[in-house]
C-alpha cells in the first residue's frame, strides 16, 4: 500500500510510503486483537478493591442469642455475615489482575489493528516535524490542515518530542505516542492514525523483528 507524504500544511510533498504488506496488509486476527487489549486493561486494575470479612469488622463477640428455642436461625456475635453491619462473606480481596501474553501474539495483535486502520484508508502520513516552543493553537493548525481537526487522532513520533507532547497534552481529541509506546488498545482506540515519515520504518523494523 502506498501513501502520499504530506507536509503540515496537509499539502503534498511528491514523496510516498509503501507502507509493507506484512505489517499493514495482514488478515486482521480479532482473538490477538481482544487478548492484548483485554492485558492492556488488565495491566491498569490496580487491584485493590477490599471488603471486611467476619474478623476485621468492629464488635462484641458476645452471643446475642441463646443456640436453641429462640424459633430462629442460629447466630453468633454481631459481626455474623447474615446481619447488618456483619462482616462480608466471600468478599473482594486486593489481587493482581496482569497476565502473561506471549510476544508473538502481541505483535500479531498491532499488525491486525494496523492493517485494519490502513483497510479503512485511517492512516495518515506526514513529514517529520517539530516546535520551536510548545504552543496548542499551533498543533490544532496542523490537524486542521490534515482535515482531521473534528477526529479523534493518534500522531506517532520515532522518539520522544517534549514540545509536540505539550503542544497536544490539552487537547481531549488528541495523543501524541513514540513508536515504543504504540500499543494496540490505543491504535484501536483512535479514528485517524498520524505517522511521521521516520516512524513508519521503526514500526515495520520492531514488527518484523
Amino acid at each position: 500500500m502506498q501513501l502520499n507524504v504530506l507536509n503540515i500544511k496537509g499539502e503534498e510533498t511528491g514523496k510516498t510510503v509503501t507502507l509493507n504488506d506484512a505489517v499493514f496488509g495482514i488478515e486482521p486476527n480479532d482473538h490477538a486483537i481482544y487478548l492484548d487489549v483485554k492485558q492492556y486493561m488488565a495491566n491498569k486494575r490496580q487491584g485493590t478493591h477490599k471488603t471486611k470479612e467476619r474478623g476485621e469488622v468492629t464488635g462484641s463477640t458476645r452471643k446475642l442469642i441463646r443456640q436453641k428455642g429462640s424459633g430462629g436461625a442460629r447466630r453468633g456475635d454481631i459481626k455474623s455475615p447474615v446481619l447488618v453491619g456483619g462482616g462480608r462473606i466471600f468478599g473482594p480481596q486486593p489481587r493482581d489482575y496482569s497476565f502473561k501474553l506471549n510476544k508473538k501474539v502481541k505483535a500479531l495483535a498491532r499488525k491486525s489493528a494496523l492493517s485494519y486502520k490502513a483497510k479503512d484508508n485511517s492512516i495518515v502520513v506526514v513529514e517529520d516535524f517539530s516546535f520551536k516552543t510548545p504552543k496548542t493553537k499551533d498543533f490544532i493548525e496542523i490537524l486542521k490542515g490534515l482535515k482531521i481537526e473534528n477526529r479523534k487522532t493518534l500522531l506517532v513520533l520515532p522518539e520522544k518530542n517534549e514540545l509536540v507532547y505539550l503542544s497536544a497534552r490539552n487537547l481531549e481529541k488528541a495523543n501524541v505516542v513514540t513508536t515504543s509506546e504504540l500499543n494496540t488498545y490505543k491504535i484501536m482506540d483512535t479514528a485517524s492514525l498520524v505517522f511521521t515519515e521516520s516512524s513508519v520504518g521503526i514500526i515495520e523494523n520492531n514488527l518484523n523483528a
